[in-house]
């Protein structure tokens, strides 16, 4: 295990180990016959870069401990600015900003960033709201013709000593980063990331999917292929927008992993979807691609069974982690063993299953409540079997919310030096000590004839011919809700479905789980999270379908 604090040190290891090996791969456009072009960085070159970089920062005034917002897309010049900031002893910021503009300044209000990292369309959106960006002191543009009228000093103005840049040695359980959380379900809260817990995460990453010096990572998750560069691996960025991953072009994809020798991915099962029915539709492969890592909602069987029997080589395997923002990853599980053991009891409502809690992590069940719980007793924990809040304790679980002593206090549960995370799922433990997932806290929906979990009955109704998926949500206040199903159908059937709800309403009321669920109704397509583009907006659902009489 590496032994420094600081995971710049992992690049700067690499840089050492394998000088001359790529990095970073990026597209970069395509000739006139259409074919793409990459450019790239080796290791060594990205920590040169990263040198450049922080020796310029420390010269503009940036000094450890001191937060800088990050409003960059990916390029080569992203990983170099973020590997830059942890040398010089920075705290990265990460909020998405396709959350809404209200939501966003709402979080740089709270977490008031000291330097601010961007596009020259980032440094008007500054401009333009000077209060909200009081605290900035150092501005840094990236691209453009008008970053300097934007008031950032150019990248390209970065420079220093050709020389390595000391890194700051950090305490383990120093501040590292502020990771904001979608805002999918409540407003989002920023994450504090600790150096102890980025250097477990490592870890745990290689041991977990056996990742390796000289494979290459397809990074359709911006965030993810940071730890890819880290663990040797070369993170190859494939020519997409991150932000609209279900919208992704297939042949975007597909391309990369034939032309650069791509060995795992790690995406939204939205976008692992579309890619995996283009292929089987065009009787393509995918050669060389041993690991499809998936992630942000739950992961359908047949997704799983698209990739393993239809699109990868024998012998690959898919994965899909469970966690959050707040504890990740808590648990892992194969695609192969879901299709072979769980997936038909998830076709029948008995929740998602998503493996075994990795043995870095104890998880628990505790009974529904809203009230905050200040110490862990071991009575709260629930039998097997029981549905309730999933609780996670483990050192990849962060300890607070950035600024946020009422969010901390009301996700968090003092045990000696540790602390359990409550994690807002409800779920349950098997007999054999899998984690099954009904649901989000906040999306069950409470009647008078008892409470229903959204993932339970939602896969009810995803059985029947022509619907895509479905959303369960309560109208009225708890505990004596209606409860309602609304179906989004697959393309071309929302006029046939639409038309003749009776038969939804007999798949309810043929299965004891959702015979009390009576009203349904149709959307053509879900509001779905700006990170993924994958869990269901039902908040957002649940005031349409209150409206829909």
């Amino acid at each position: 295990m590496n032994q420094h604090n600081n995971i710049a040190h992992y690049l700067s290891d690499e840089a050492a180990r394998q000088p001359r090996q790529r990095a970073l791969i990026f597209f970069c456009g395509r000739d006139r016959g259409g074919r793409p072009a990459y450019t790239h960085l080796t290791f060594s070159q990205l920590d040169a870069l990263s040198d450049r970089y922080a020796w310029g920062m420390q010269a503009l005034g940036v000094r450890p401990g001191m937060k800088a917002l990050l409003m960059i897309r990916p390029c080569l010049e992203f990983y170099g600015l973020v590997f830059a900031l942890f040398k010089a002893g920075a705290v990265p910021v990460m909020i998405d900003p396709g959350m809404g503009w209200k939501g966003f300044f709402r979080c740089v209000e709270q977490v008031e960033p000291e330097a601010f990292l961007g596009i020259p369309a980032a440094h008007l959106l500054r401009r333009l709201r000077p209060k909200t960006f009081s605290r900035v002191r150092v501005s840094i543009t990236l691209g453009g013709r008008f970053g300097a009228w934007c008031g950032g000093v150019p990248v390209t103005a970065l420079t220093g000593p050709a020389q390595p840049f000391p890194i700051y040695e950090p305490e383990p359980d120093d501040l590292a980063a502020v990771l904001f959380t979608s805002g999918s379900t409540g407003p989002a809260k920023g994450v504090s990331y600790t150096h102890r817990i980025f250097a477990t995460q490592v870890e745990i990453l290689r041991r977990e999917y056996g990742i390796r010096p000289g494979e290459i990572d397809l990074a359709c998750f911006p965030l993810f292929s940071l730890f890819s560069v880290a663990l040797g691996a070369t993170a190859a960025i494939p020519d997409m927008d991150p932000t609209r991953p279900a919208f992704v072009d297939p042949q975007r994809i597909v391309e990369p992993i034939i032309n650069l020798g791509v060995t795992y991915s790690f995406g939204s099962p939205t976008l692992w979807e579309r890619v995996a029915q283009a292929c089987v539709k065009q009787k393509i492969t995918l050669p060389g691609v041993r690991r499809v890592i998936m992630a942000g909602s739950p992961v359908p069987g047949r997704v799983h069974d698209l990739l393993l029997n239809h699109v990868l080589e024998p012998g690959a395997e898919t994965f899909t982690p469970y966690g959050a923002t707040e504890c990740l990853p808590v648990a892992n599980f194969r695609g192969s063993e879901m299709l072979a053991e769980t997936w038909a009891a998830t076709r029948q409502g008995k929740g998602m299953c998503v493996g075994r809690p990795l043995e870095d992590n104890e998880v628990r069940i505790i009974a529904v409540t809203e009230d905050a719980i200040p110490t862990w007793r071991d009575d709260l924990a629930l039998p097997v079997g029981q549905i309730g809040e999933i609780c996670v304790k483990g050192p990849v679980v962060t300890r607070e919310y950035y600024g946020r002593l009422d969010a901390t206090a009301a996700a968090k549960i003092a045990d000696g030096d540790a602390v359990w995370h409550r994690v807002g799922d409800l779920g349950y433990l098997d007999d054999v000590g899998r984690l099954w997932f009904c649901g989000r806290k906040a999306h069950r929906v409470e009647t008078a004839a008892g409470v229903l979990y959204s993932v339970c009955c939602e896969a009810i109704f995803n059985e029947a011919p022509g619907v895509r998926r479905s959303a369960l949500v309560g109208i009225g206040p708890q505990p004596r809700q209606t409860p309602a199903i609304v179906i989004e159908p697959e393309p071309g059937k929302y006029d046939e479905l639409s038309a003749n709800p009776a038969r939804l309403q007999a798949v309810a009321a043929a299965n004891p789980l959702t015979a009390n669920i009576q009203k349904v109704l149709f959307h053509r397509q879900f509001p779905v999270d700006v990170r993924h583009n994958a869990k269901i907006n039902r908040e957002a659902l649940a005031a349409w379908a209150a409206k829909q009489g």
